[in-house]
């Protein structure tokens, strides 16, 4: 609902890290930061590495200026809601000095914008209140236009009352509208029940939409200072290009916990709900699950480390502070109060944290039966790894250990499922790509005005020589895009998915800007991700903007939807240099006849085309920016949408013949862990619903191998193994 929470808590899901340079944070310095005040020093130390080591620096001149002033009030007030006419034509006076400023270590646009957004904001909060004290007319003609960025901004106090009771009437006759047909359910299960009336229903939808505002708010009133200092911050680094980002510090410690799927703490996770900090979630095999005495819908009180005599109430606390409370070092103890959901008693609870893995973040396989022979799924969701040491757990070794338990259990084919990966390691990429080749270039890196990098794979073992396929949508970026290239590129696999990925061609760096700083006494400064390079395919292509176009183009939800690189703002160029020296794989036959088969089945198949159609209405849903206010004309257009969406619901009721199966140690595992079990059972049954994976290995079986390519492979190996 608001631009301003979504920066705050943003998606890491298409950042792409690559370690590269280990001393990149401070091989390009002599400067010197001393500016005594937090603020001006960050701006200061941002903008020289931006300048010193983005691949494409941009000129800070009076366009780049204009283009933050946008983006940055655009990020604090999305729905044009709090600030007016004239304060936009007071800002106005910088929107060409921001460049200025930023040389002249001059924060006084921020301070301004901060301090008009905190008045407006509580103007605003008293101006909601009393709207929604009121009961609203749903039998009065009028519609709200949600096309905020082509709305002026309002010029006086009415007409922001106005703009208020159009958006708060709307969210309420939504729910409105589906209280009424709970009403009308529940009336036809039972005949006796009996239905509230308009005015009750209208009441409840109301307080629906106070309280949903009222939790923005506690929202935001937990927001401190550099939160907001974040954004101006991040409204002038995007202008480098998307991938470009500053990391406050606990946005670091989440970032770094998302690319490694671990953290130290008590596993558990949290929300703020009002005052309360209540637990939404308790991670398998976390202290929190291993003791039994904690669960999903507990208020913790008060936190006591085990070094301190007093406990410190985290009543009101920000979120984030209470969690800097609650998580820390593997082996320490923390005493968490507690009030239990189910009877409302008050418990002290002593757990010793331990590092938690999030089993989101990794790998998981499955083995399928079709036709007599036994195929391999492997999901990868991310290229995860350990930012400070690579030899723990990352992406590659757990891809390997799955390749090898399916081997096991006589594996003839593998699905290498990479949908919705948004990348991460550059390492892991070639390390993975290295197990389906004999030896070779795996991708080639280039930084602005240096000779291009080749990364290889030089173990000519391969780990595995038989059928494979790749599956990849439109979320599929950056180092999943590497894999899909280069896989394309040798031939080695058939590329099933979206008609092209998301089209990420650059390499981050991430820089902790507290190495550039001497003696600082300023406190943790953060991070900065930065661009430094461009990776390009084995046969020169950039996957900037164009990504990987599928071998077999297949429609999704997303195949309509303006969501790849191209789609978004400063977008670095597409460009091409000369390919690496590489051979064609050729350990399959009947390869491109594999393919020509699986498009054939592609034309005739009902789910795919049910599915294209949804996209499309879906895409013209999104395009409406005009709703009736008037009950009536709302319910109408309301029952029409209904009536087309279940022309859809069969996409969900779609079946294959096909069922999974875990591998034998981790079935071994659900004896002990039944969320796991679940876990796995839900992953199941989504996949033998999934008519992508079932045309995978459709593909799998067409795909004949050639054993002559198989047993030099397998001599390979053998010399390999005696050398050793």
């Amino acid at each position: 609902m608001m631009k301003l929470q979504r920066i705050m808590k943003r998606n890491f899901k298409l950042i792409a890290v690559v370690l590269l340079m280990a001393a990149a944070s401070c091989s390009f310095t002599t400067k010197k930061f001393d500016d005594p005040n937090k603020d001006k020093l960050l701006i200061d130390l941002i903008t020289y590495v931006l300048n010193q080591g983005h691949y494409d620096a941009k000129e800070l001149n009076d366009d780049f200026s204009a283009n933050v002033f946008e983006d940055y009030l655009e990020g604090l007030d999305p729905s044009k809601r709090f600030f007016y006419a004239e304060d936009i034509a007071e800002f106005d006076a910088y929107k060409t000095k921001i460049d200025d400023q930023i040389k002249g270590k001059n924060i006084e646009f921020f301070n301004l914008t901060y301090a008009r957004l905190g008045e407006r904001m509580e103007e605003a909060r008293g101006l909601y209140k009393d709207i929604l004290s009121r009961p609203f007319d749903f039998n009065e003609d009028e519609n709200i236009n949600t096309d905020y960025d082509n709305l002026e901004y309002v010029s006086s106090k009415e007409e922001m009352r106005k703009r208020w009771k159009e958006q708060l009437k709307f969210n309420t006759l939504i729910t409105y509208y589906d209280l009424r047909q709970d009403e009308k359910q529940k009336k036809e299960e039972d005949e006796s029940y009996e239905m509230k009336s308009d005015a009750e229903l209208e009441k409840e939808a109301r307080e629906t939409t106070l309280s949903n505002i009222d939790r923005y708010y506690d929202f935001t009133d937990d927001l401190e200072r550099e939160d907001y200092f974040s954004v101006y911050i991040n409204a002038i680094v995007e202008e480098f290009d998307p991938h470009t980002f500053y990391f406050a510090p606990q946005d670091k410690d989440r970032f770094d916990i998302a690319m490694s799927g671990k953290l130290e703490g008590i596993g558990a996770r949290l929300v703020k709900d009002s005052d309360n900090i209540t637990i939404t979630e308790v991670i398998s095999g976390g202290p929190a699950w291993r003791s039994e005495e904690i669960a999903e819908g507990d208020v913790i009180l008060k936190v006591k480390q085990e070094d301190e005599k007093e406990a410190v109430s985290i009543v009101g606390m920000r979120l984030d502070d209470a969690v800097d409370l609650i998580k820390g070092p593997k082996d320490t103890k923390v005493t968490l109060t507690v009030r239990k959901k189910v009877m409302g008693n008050i418990e002290e609870v002593t757990l010793t944290r331990d590092v938690i893995e999030i089993d989101e973040t990794y790998a998981k396989a499955s083995m399928v039966k079709k036709d007599g022979k036994k195929y391999g799924i492997i999901n990868l969701p991310k290229f995860y790894f350990d930012m400070t040491d690579y030899s723990e757990r990352n992406a590659a070794s757990d891809i390997k250990e799955d390749i090898i338990r399916l081997k096991q259990e006589g594996m003839e084919g593998l699905v290498l499922d990479l949908r919705n990966n948004g990348g991460g390691s550059l390492k892991t990429v070639v390390d993975i790509a290295g197990m389906f080749i004999q030896e070779g270039p795996i991708v080639q890196v280039k930084s602005n005005g240096q000779r291009k990098e080749v990364l290889r794979d030089e173990d000519p073992q391969v780990l595995w020589d038989g059928p494979l396929v790749i599956l990849v949508n439109e979320l599929s970026a950056s180092a999943s895009e590497i894999l899909a290239a280069a896989m394309q590129d040798y031939k080695r696999a058939v590329i099933i998915g979206s008609k092209q990925t998301y089209g990420k061609g650059t390499v981050q760096n991430v820089i902790d800007l507290n190495r550039w700083l001497r003696n600082n006494d300023m406190g943790d400064m953060g991070a900065l991700k930065i661009t430094t390079q461009k990776f390009y395919r084995v046969n020169g292509g950039s996957t900037q903007l164009e990504g990987v176009k599928s071998d077999i183009v297949v429609p999704d939800r997303y195949s309509f939807v303006d969501i790849g690189e191209k789609d978004q703002e400063n977008p670095l160029p597409w460009d091409k240099i000369d390919a690496a020296d590489y051979s064609i794989w050729n350990g399959y036959v009947g390869f491109d006849e594999a393919i020509e088969a699986s498009k054939e089945r592609m034309k005739t198949n009902a789910q795919l085309k049910l599915i294209e159609d949804n996209a499309r209405w879906v895409k013209t849903q999104s395009e409406d920016s005009s709703y009736p206010l008037n009950y009536a004309e709302y319910a109408k257009q309301a029952e029409k949408d209904k009536e087309m969406a279940k022309q859809f619901e069969a996409i969900k009721d779609y079946k294959t013949d096909l069922t999974y199966s875990s591998l034998p140690y981790e079935e071994s595992l659900f004896a002990q862990d039944t969320v796991l079990k679940e876990k796995r059972q839900r992953w199941h049954e989504s996949l033998s619903k999934d008519v992508y994976i079932e045309e995978a290995i459709n593909v799998l079986s067409d795909i004949h191998i050639n054993n002559i390519t198989r047993n030099k492979l397998a001599d390979v190996d053998g010399k390999k193994k005696v050398k050793n």
